[in-house]
């Protein structure tokens, strides 16, 4: 088995606008880690030549996250308020663009010899939407050491204690393990006692509790399936430290060095000529 790479890089050269046409000034390369746009009541909406310039930029939000996870919280972000964009929101577009645009060779590196252990990191931003304050849910799921499938999603009710929102976080993330679960079985492959990896331990407890708990009566039927799962031996969860959770990127802005230290741990990789020579040198010895 080959090294694989996956990166876009025509693609997201089309995505960015020419000839400047919408000013997003110089790339600098980094993620707007400070972004966090909201609905503004009281501003008025672009008009339709500026929509029209800037609609390609929102169809970044199909096409790019399917193998850049660095942007799909941001992207996920600005796609919130592209009914009635304004002049904001088209500034915070502007900064993913320049992040796109100083970043344009990134992609995932998957070497050879992956091992097939199956693997989550769950994580999630109480009250992180400023304006209907819903948590955002982040999960990503490894094969061995190998990123294979990542979210970023705004829960659909409003989780009124951060163990709440991890909770459901966790429930979303095991939705999706057991789907990906489901797909090897045809090859010999039988995952269970699947580690799915969370940092707060009220909500892993709440996980491992059949007893239903006054407190959590309140929340959703549909995400108690989890404590089934970790019961009949499926899933088994672990406390991990925030530092070290790498589905913090999937949930809310992050520093520059904690950012460039998540996507690096995530596989991501500059995949210039130069890059990937070293790289196929290093996976061959």
């Amino acid at each position: 088995m080959t090294s694989i790479t996956t990166q876009q890089t025509k693609l997201d050269l089309e995505l960015v606008p020419k000839e400047n046409r919408l000013d997003i000034g110089k790339c600098n390369g980094r993620i707007p880690y400070g972004l966090k746009p909201k609905e503004e009541t009281f501003q008025v909406v672009l008009d339709a030549l500026a929509l029209t310039l800037c609609y390609p930029t929102f169809l970044i939000t199909a096409d790019v996250p399917e193998v850049r996870p660095d942007l799909i919280y941001a992207v996920c972000l600005c796609a919130r308020y592209q009914e009635k964009p304004t002049e904001k929101h088209l500034q915070a577009v502007k900064q993913v663009f320049r992040y796109l645009k100083g970043t344009i060779n990134m992609g995932l590196w998957y070497s050879k010899d992956t091992d097939m252990l199956l693997t989550a990191y769950v994580d999630a931003d109480h009250a992180g939407c400023q304006d209907t304050r819903r948590s955002t849910s982040g999960s990503t799921q490894f094969l061995g050491d190998k990123l294979v499938s990542w979210s970023s999603k705004k829960q659909r009710s409003i989780a009124i204690s951060i163990t709440e929102a991890k909770y459901i976080a966790l429930s979303g993330c095991c939705s999706q393990i057991l789907w990906m679960r489901s797909q090897p079985t045809d090859d010999g492959f039988q995952f269970n006692k699947i580690p799915m990896y969370c940092d707060n331990k009220s909500a892993i407890a709440l996980c491992c509790n059949n007893v239903q708990h006054s407190r959590a009566k309140h929340i959703d039927v549909c995400y108690h399936f989890i404590k089934e799962q970790v019961e009949n031996g499926i899933i088994e969860l672990y406390f991990i430290r925030t530092e070290y959770q790498l589905a913090d990127i999937f949930t809310k802005p992050l520093p520059r060095e904690r950012f460039n230290f998540l996507i690096e741990k995530l596989g991501m990789r500059s995949m210039s000529p130069k890059t990937l020579k070293r790289l196929t040198e290093k996976t061959d010895e």
